[in-house]
């Protein structure tokens, strides 16, 4: 597969050991009638209502709806940052909603990636990029080597980026990166808050070009996004309006 500008992603990312341990054949994360509520001190906003769904591995799902229907809030219990009032959400077929906040961060750091807006958020500072992935692995419990590392960058388009910090690095390619860091280790799942928003067209397209060639080693990408170059990737897509799932 050829992405934009000419560069070359490997023909199975399957092969690839740093990618070894994915399971396609499973969900990536389950909600069951979920309810998300947030309270001020003036009243309570209800951001999700009995929402059901599956967010399968080996795909790329898209959260659309307009400001306002409960797209970050259903990211932030896929991320296993919040949990439900009600309703049970799992991931990698643990139930999130039953952990405590030390627990769903232990589950976070091996089965979740979560990618901000801002390229430069997602990366340390003072490591270089083989750094960065080969930390990634370690937190997931990933034996990565140097060679994993440059075989993924180069898939990626960044082996010329191999000893770059972020600052050396454009917002595309601090992108690229995360995304990187973000599937090794074979997680359940991605997940991306309008990761392209930043980002000029061209340096959007090759984001977009390497979760299309990434997702099918076994991760789930779920992305929030209205740029119709995301949506044009697409396996799937969740659509909210005021905190409810309706009909694509």
């Amino acid at each position: 597969m050829t992405g934009p500008e000419g560069f070359r992603f490997a023909d199975d990312p399957l092969a690839d050991p740093v990618f070894a341990t994915a399971r396609a054949e499973s969900a990536a994360a389950v909600c069951r009638g979920v309810t998300k509520t947030y309270r001020t001190a003036t009243e309570s906003v209800t951001a999700l209502a009995d929402v059901t769904l599956t967010i399968p591995r080996a795909r790329v799902t898209v959260v659309v709806g307009p400001s306002g229907s409960g797209k970050s809030s259903l990211l932030r219990l896929l991320a296993c940052i919040d949990r439900p009032d009600t309703g049970e959400v799992l991931i990698a077929g643990e139930r999130v909603d039953r952990l405590r906040a030390r627990a769903r961060r232990r589950l976070r750091q091996r089965q979740v990636a979560y990618l901000f807006q801002r390229p430069g958020e997602n990366l340390l500072p003072y490591l270089d990029a083989v750094a960065q992935i080969r930390l990634a692995g370690r937190l997931r419990g990933a034996a990565v080597t140097d060679a994993d590392a440059l075989a993924l960058l180069d898939r990626l388009g960044l082996a010329g980026r191999a000893d770059h910090r972020p600052a050396q690095l454009s917002g595309g390619e601090q992108q690229r990166l995360a995304v990187a860091c973000g599937v090794v280790g074979s997680p359940a799942l991605v997940v991306a808050d309008e990761p392209t928003a930043e980002l000029d067209t061209a340096a959007a397209e090759r984001v977009i070009a390497a979760m299309e060639d990434l997702s099918p080693a076994g991760v789930g990408f779920v992305l929030s996004s209205h740029d119709p170059r995301v949506m044009a990737i697409a396996d799937g897509f969740v659509r909210l309006d005021h905190g409810r799932l309706v009909e694509w």
